[in-house]
């Protein structure tokens, strides 16, 4: 359920209904907009009285929440949400009118890698720095990531080129030390529904990129960013990667409906990630200029200045040159939509 104060409603009237909802043992969520401020109710399934809260002073009126996803849901946000990468409310910003791209290696391999290639990126036109420094594999003797020291790398190269930091999270006890480094914790595909990481990096209250399983359905996905949004981190961003269908012409299948899909169902942002989707560089651009006029908020791209000798992930890395010219392809196609990158 939403209740809906009135414009005007006071502090006092906004404390009383969340003191209300609290002794009922449910849980409150509260959005402060500029004319009025909603309060979710969540907190398990049985039935509420509406009109409870209806009768209380400075309430306009109540809304259910019908679907099982109830933070992550237009019912409860009908605005955009807007994410800021570094997480204060300033700087770079996902889910307005700017479409957000995110780039640079698979691995962070080595301090020299990291920082070319976030300079080149970020001359490209990147927002942001995508790296990994904990890799999950599919054989346990595949490259697994340098850790802490990769982190340093991605740190430094922050403050060379004031690009944001995006790395994958692996497990809840990883959260802290990650978050010491990152401005974005990625979830991946294969850790979308892992419950305890999921809540940890709830409570992080750090900016979260939630990537949909690689066989999850939406409803799925919007389920596993409910988890971070219960724990009352609003800052997350859903990102389609593709999904594991019959076909093998590509590494999986681009879900391009996904993206209207989910702006329809939810307030998140959208990201598209055309290298995990395609799992090869010479489709990554057209996939990334469908992304874009599907309605994606940003996109996540690998790239790489040496892709035939990358640790991981080569085959679907671009190198700068061919990144320069998605984001000169993909920028056409956002002015078209009345947006910029």
């Amino acid at each position: 359920m939403v209740i809906i104060m009135k414009t005007g409603a006071t502090g006092k009237e906004i404390d009383a209904v969340v003191a209300r909802i609290e002794s009922m043992s449910f849980r409150a969520h509260a959005i402060y907009g500029e004319e009025r401020t909603i309060i979710g109710v969540v907190g398990n399934d049985r039935p509420l009285d509406r009109t409870i809260f209806e009768t209380m002073t400075g309430v306009e009126t109540t809304v259910p929440i019908l679907k099982p996803y109830k933070l992550a849901s237009r019912e409860f946000k009908k605005e955009n949400s807007i994410i800021s990468l570094f997480g204060n409310g300033t700087g770079v910003k996902v889910g307005g009118e700017d479409i957000v791209v995110i780039a640079g290696p698979c691995s962070a391999e080595n301090r020299q890698q990291v920082l070319e290639t976030a300079h080149a990126v970020k001359e490209a036109g990147a927002k942001a720095l995508r790296g990994g420094a904990y890799k999950p594999r599919t054989s346990p003797y595949s490259f697994q990531g340098y850790g802490e020291e990769a982190l340093k790398w991605l740190a430094e190269a922050r403050e060379q080129t004031g690009l944001a930091v995006v790395t994958e999270v692996m497990a809840a006890e990883q959260v802290p030390l990650v978050s010491q480094y990152a401005n974005v914790l990625q979830v991946g595909a294969r850790n979308m529904q892992n419950f305890y990481l999921l809540n940890a990096v709830g409570m992080s209250m750090k900016p979260v990129l939630l990537k949909r399983g690689m066989m999850s359905t939406v409803e799925e996905l919007l389920m596993a960013a409910e988890y971070i949004l219960s724990n009352g981190n609003y800052n997350v961003m859903l990102c389609e990667r593709g999904i594991r269908t019959f076909e093998t012409s590509t590494r999986n299948t681009l879900d391009i409906n996904a993206v209207p899909v989910l702006k329809k169902l939810s307030h998140l942002p959208v990201i598209v990630d055309p290298s995990h989707a395609t799992g090869k560089s010479e489709y990554v651009t057209s996939t990334s200029r469908a992304a874009i006029a599907a309605g994606a908020d940003g996109l996540i791209v690998e790239v790489h200045p040496d892709p035939s000798s990358a640790l991981s992930d080569g085959a679907q890395s671009l190198t700068p040159e061919q990144f320069g010219d998605l984001v000169r392809q993909t920028r056409r196609i956002a002015q078209a939509m009345d947006r910029q990158i």
